[in-house]
This record gives C-alpha cells, structure tokens and sequence, in this order.
C-alpha cells in the first residue's frame, strides 16, 4: 500500500492491536522473511543409503546452525523458522526439503549483516549433506517501527480518560515487527493496543482468540 502512495496524502497513522495490556508507545523490530529450499536425491533409506543425498540432512544442519548463531547475535535481535517440508516416506532419503525462517533486528543496517549470516547457515548444510540450496528473500521486509510520542502521549491521556490506564516503560523494548514500521518512515504513525484479555493470556494463541467474545472481553 505504501509503495502504491497509498499514505501519501494523510497527515498521521495509527493502528490498535486488541492486547493483554494498555499501551500507548511500542516499538517493533526490522523483519525479513526467507524461504529456503534444499535438492538431495531419492535412494531407499535401508538398502541404498549412499546412494542417496538427504535434502533434510542439509536443512536440520541448517536449523541447528540458526540455533548455534543465536548465541552471538545482539540481545534485540531475533532469528527463527520452521521445516515445511521434511520428506514424504520415513523409508525414502527426502530429495526435498524446505523451512521459514525470519530474521528480526533493531535497525535495518544490522538486519543486512544478519541475513548473510543466515545464508552462511544455509551454506553450511548444503555443504556438508551435497544438497543444493536456494533461497529467496522476500520481496518487502518490515522496517523498525519510528512511533510518534505526541501521538503516544495523545493517545495515553485519552485512553486514561476512559477508564483505560496506561501502564508502560518509558522506553519501549522492541520484540515482534509490524508493516506499519514502513508506514512510520513516511509519516508520524503509533502502533498502540487496547486490553481485551488479562494481562497472563499471550497474544497470537488460541486462549487469546476465544476472549474475542464481547460479553467476555468486558470482565476485566
């Protein structure tokens, strides 16, 4: 939408996310997303083993290599993924195999540096397995929210006069990412949320989903 002007005329931006909590300010990472895929070659996992090339091989060296890296990236930062595709028959060395991953940071220079080192993981496991890999990053990745606090201050004050308390961090820890970070590059915009489920209940999961209930929501 932002690309296509769709923002171009408007003064501001706000998005309200239904939360666990009252929050004016938030503050949200750069996100990119890859799609990696790995090419072995089928052989009968019991009789021929070495004649084949495990493309899962390739892809759990891959993920563990991740999981090694996150030892020594920056606290703000986050990289995670899953396996989509692991093969078809447990008798069959898997010819294909494919995961998710993103990569998040703090600012856009530092997300560059922690993608090539992510490729460097997926590197790892076609080396070490023959497979060959590709990847694809996505064409639009998330830029680190820039959240406006005359906007957050608004925000708060009016949410309070309704009975609403904001209770937060002065400085904001960014955690997950948003696309409305590529909105606030262009014009003063807030990510703000509004409490509809006690504060134990985790965004993004089922429990969180069933307080979508009005009659529920209201308990407080």
């Amino acid at each position: 939408m932002a690309g296509r002007g769709a923002f171009d005329e408007l003064d501001a931006a706000m998005l309200v996310h239904p939360g666990s909590r009252n929050v004016a300010l938030t503050a949200a990472l750069a996100c990119a997303t890859v799609n990696v895929e790995y090419f072995g070659k089928e052989a009968h996992a019991a009789s021929r083993p070495e004649a084949g090339i495990n493309a899962l091989d390739a892809l759990v060296i891959a993920y563990n290599a991740v999981g090694a890296l996150r030892q020594h990236i920056r606290d703000s930062a986050r990289v995670h993924g899953i396996i989509t595709d692991g093969g078809q028959m447990p008798n069959v060395v898997p010819n294909h195999a494919a995961g998710v991953f993103l990569a998040r940071a703090e600012d856009e220079a530092y997300l560059e540096d922690l993608k090539r080192r992510v490729v460097a993981c997926f590197e790892a496991g076609a080396t070490a397995t023959g497979a060959r890999v590709e990847y694809r990053w996505a064409e639009v990745q998330y830029a680190p929210l820039r959240a406006n606090r005359a906007m957050a201050d608004a925000f708060r004050r009016n949410l309070t006069s309704l009975g609403r308390p904001v209770k937060e961090p002065p400085v904001p820890r960014a955690l997950g990412s948003t696309d409305v970070g590529n909105v606030s590059a262009l014009l003063p915009t807030i990510h703000s949320s509004i409490r509809v489920a006690p504060r134990e209940v985790n965004i993004h999961t089922a429990e969180f989903a069933r307080w979508r209930d009005p009659k529920r929501a209201t308990r407080r």
